[in-house]
């Protein structure tokens, strides 16, 4: 028996909830709603445990239809596991106790509101003594639950915030202290894994189990959140007015980066998801359209929720408060020029309006985008030159740029169009050809962000969707094949389109978007057939160099048994070393080819040995039986029948003559690493990566990871490029990392990986599209410098 680690509380976590003074406010359109009256708290906390059961109360006996299917495929596979009919004998009984699961499972559900209700009392889970004796299972479980947790925390981070902050309005209208979240991740899985308290579950069921559950979670959790949100801010327990923020962004990001002590190495940035599953109609809620936005894209989509609408309000308030601290340390540091700086650092101004920008963005759109090419070779220097190339537009078009300014909304328009962009360059192995694609799209993605902010936090947007497809197809294409030639043609082709014909209509995008999409399709099954051969070239290496290390090491035992003749050490090292080296790549499941192949070298041995000692009939008796074998041997090196039947007559002179010179031969040296490997292991790992010193955790860590898991990796030289986990090595464990294109980048195993991650050059947790990606680097680069 050990102690159990039990799940971190949440009512210890100190989060940062963002007060909206007022109504909440983005881009100058109103978000928030809050109620003068309030229901009775109560009533408000019984609805929210009906609909929250009413969302899970299936649960956790839905998981095993999925789990037995998964199992049934598997087994239908052969793939030699026996853990296979433990698995299914194992489920078989939870699927007959699949009733008291459920029930098990909603009354845990029900006993965290009465814990939230009445707090002082020991209800179901919450309490109890933080330290207790548990068995190795529920330790396991315990320990998969934290993983859950965290990664629950951090998809859910916005939606949680909100719902946290609503229930201690809640429970102060109760009168009761503030309790455990009823609903929060840390409830979920506690719920979850009581449930199997008493059940025996293998290992591998267990995990099965978590992931299913997680897959569930992944498909309610959104819904259901925005869900009880709403059902708060209804009855009055929206965003408390008058209260100012919490804190400047710096508190924000100092808490995010102590979140998890392996931040630096498993990024603890969410994936931006929506806060509910119904799809946002950005021309409809609080984003309004473009002047020209037509209807064609409005109906892909339903109004957005209060819900969803005040969850990027939040997101996007969080952004514009990092890039005004960032925008201040610049101008304390003297790093904006003076025209270039906010207006409250400049003499009074009129500030343009929205409308007066994206006409002169529209001005300057269809010009040549030489200035951006030349800004994106430059980090840092993009948004200098929007605003200079804004101010000559302004000029042409008759404002004073000594009398106007841009206002702040404006300015973040701006910077967060040329921090997506340098991002973009400096994170993705983009070549100096695809520089001026992006070049052509800085002035209609400033346009997009002015008229359609909903850009930087919504996924599906198409303007988003479309920088993604672009980045897809430039990312590494040098242009070496025809196909790779005619994708960065059709972006090129694209870019042009959209400078030619985006007039506020974000139909334009999503008809770009569709026809290159189309064309990746083939791209991207192209890929995958590129991975498949990376990892099959890369399993034929190792089963050669494995091959190769058991050969030079039955040659070793060889030579190393006593003084020989040059031929038959000659022979042992070359040939029939070649020879053991094929019977073990081929035929390694049979062991009598490769016993013959073992006794060849053992006789050959022998017979010298016979030659040394004069036993002449004995020799003779010995090479005649040899000689097929031997032929065989020297058949398999390349020889035809005429030239095997030569090197076995020399063989045979030589251990003809019994006072023939035996001396000791020297052993074989190690295998050369092949320059391809040798260039990559230079490229990314110092010298004494692989001399120890990794730090344990970090490298089981990096033994759970999964294929198609995404990493960042950095060269020593300072390039950094996304990588995938494509393959694991069932002979040496090692994990194949391939980038975005398929190519192979880098081998190496778990120890390596953690004294990479160590180092700083290895961060998991990439996001899949490139556009997320660029965000989560900005966010990281303002969290940084502020």
């Amino acid at each position: 028996m050990v102690a159990s680690r039990h799940y971190p509380d949440v009512r210890g976590r100190k989060k940062t909830c963002r007060k909206h003074q007022g109504e909440a406010r983005v881009s100058g359109h109103l978000h928030g709603v809050v109620h003068n009256t309030r229901a009775d708290p109560a009533r408000v906390l019984e609805e929210l445990k009906r609909q929250t059961l009413e969302q899970l109360g299936g649960l956790p006996g839905s998981l095993y239809g999925p789990i037995e299917d998964a199992l049934k495929a598997d087994s239908l596979k052969g793939d030699g596991r026996n853990h296979q009919f433990e698995d299914q004998a194992a489920l078989w009984v939870l699927r007959q106790q699949q009733a008291s699961h459920v029930m098990a499972f909603r009354q845990q559900i029900g006993q965290g509101f009465e814990a939230f209700r009445a707090p002082g009392a020991a209800v179901g889970g919450v309490g109890g003594s933080p330290l207790q004796l548990v068995g190795e299972q529920q330790l396991a479980f315990d320990l998969d639950g934290e993983r859950l947790v965290e990664l629950l925390e951090q998809r859910y981070q916005r939606p949680l915030e909100m719902v946290r902050a609503r229930l201690q309005m809640l429970a102060q209208a109760m009168g009761a202290p503030e309790g455990v979240n009823p609903v929060g991740p840390y409830r979920l899985i506690k719920a979850f894994t009581s449930v199997y308290t008493e059940a025996q579950v293998t290992e591998s069921l267990r995990v099965r189990l978590f992931r299913q559950y997680e897959q569930e979670l992944a498909h309610l959790l959104g819904d259901m959140y925005a869900r009880l949100n709403q059902v708060l801010a209804t009855g009055g327990y929206g965003m408390a007015t008058g209260v100012p923020p919490a804190g400047p962004a710096r508190v924000a990001a100092e808490e995010r980066r102590d979140r998890n002590t392996l931040d630096g190495v498993f990024d603890t940035v969410p994936h931006r998801e929506a806060a509910a599953s119904v799809p946002h109609d950005y021309q409809q809620g609080s984003y309004p359209p473009g002047p020209g936005q037509g209807s064609g894209y409005a109906g892909q989509g339903g109004a957005a929720s209060q819900v969803e609408v005040a969850a990027m309000a939040a997101e996007l308030a969080e952004l514009r408060t990092q890039l005004h601290a960032w925008r201040e340390g610049l101008i304390k540091t003297g790093g904006l020029p003076p025209g270039q700086q906010p207006q409250r650092t400049m003499a009074q101004r009129r500030e343009l309006r929205v409308d007066e920008v994206v006409g002169m963005a529209s001005l300057l759109q269809p010009e040549p985008p030489d200035a951006f090419a030349r800004a994106l070779a430059v980090s840092g220097r993009l948004g200098e030159t929007i605003r200079d190339q804004l101010f000559d537009g302004a000029r042409r078009l008759g404002f004073n740029p000594d009398q106007t300014c841009f206002s702040p909304e404006e300015d973040d328009a701006i910077d967060l169009v040329a921090l997506l962009f340098d991002s973009l360059f400096r994170n993705h192995a983009l070549q100096d050809r695809a520089r001026r694609v992006y070049a052509r799209l800085v002035m209609p993605y400033v346009k997009v962000a002015l008229t359609d902010n909903a850009v930087f936090v919504k996924r599906e947007h198409p303007a988003r969707r479309l920088l993604d497809a672009i980045t897809e197809a430039c990312e590494g294409n040098d242009g070496e094949t025809p196909q790779d030639r005619d994708l960065l043609e059709r972006a090129s082709d694209i870019s042009q389109r959209i400078v030619s014909d985006y007039n506020e209509d974000l139909a334009v995008f999503e008809l770009a978007h569709a026809e290159l999409d189309a064309m990746l399709a083939q791209h991207r099954r192209r890929i995958e057939l590129q991975e498949q051969r990376a990892a099959k070239a890369t399993y034929g290496r190792e089963r050669l160099g494995a091959a190769r290390n058991q050969a030079d090491q039955a040659v070793r035992e060889r030579i190393a048994d006593g003084k020989l003749t040059s031929a038959v050490a000659d022979f042992i090292s070359t040939p029939w070393r070649h020879h053991l080296v094929q019977v073990l790549l081929r035929e390694n499941e049979d062991p009598k080819r490769r016993a013959q192949a073992m006794a060849l070298g053992d006789a050959l041995v022998m017979a010298d040995k016979l030659a040394a000692e004069n036993r002449g009939r004995e020799l003779a008796d010995q090479l005649l039986a040899l000689q097929p074998i031997i032929i065989q041997c020297l058949s398999s090196s390349g020889l035809d029948e005429s030239a095997a039947q030569h090197a076995m007559a020399g063989l045979v002179r030589a251990l003809a003559t019994p006072d023939k010179e035996r001396a000791d031969h020297p052993q074989p040296s190690a295998a050369e690493v092949e320059e391809d490997v040798a260039e990559e292991r230079r490229r990314y790992l110092a010298d004494d990566a692989a001399q120890g010193g990794h730090d344990p955790l970090l490298a089981e860590r990096m033994r759970q990871l999964e294929p198609g898991d995404w990493l960042r990796l950095t060269s020593l030289q300072g390039e950094t490029v996304a990588v995938k986990v494509a393959w694991f090595s069932p002979l040496t464990s090692r994990l194949l990392l391939v980038n975005r294109r398929g190519v192979r980048a880098l081998v190496a195993s778990a120890e390596e990986l953690a004294v990479l991650a160590a180092s700083g050059r290895l961060v998991v947790g990439a996001e899949r599209t490139a556009f997320d990606e660029a965000m989560r680097q900005v966010r990281r680069h303002l969290d940084r410098v502020i």
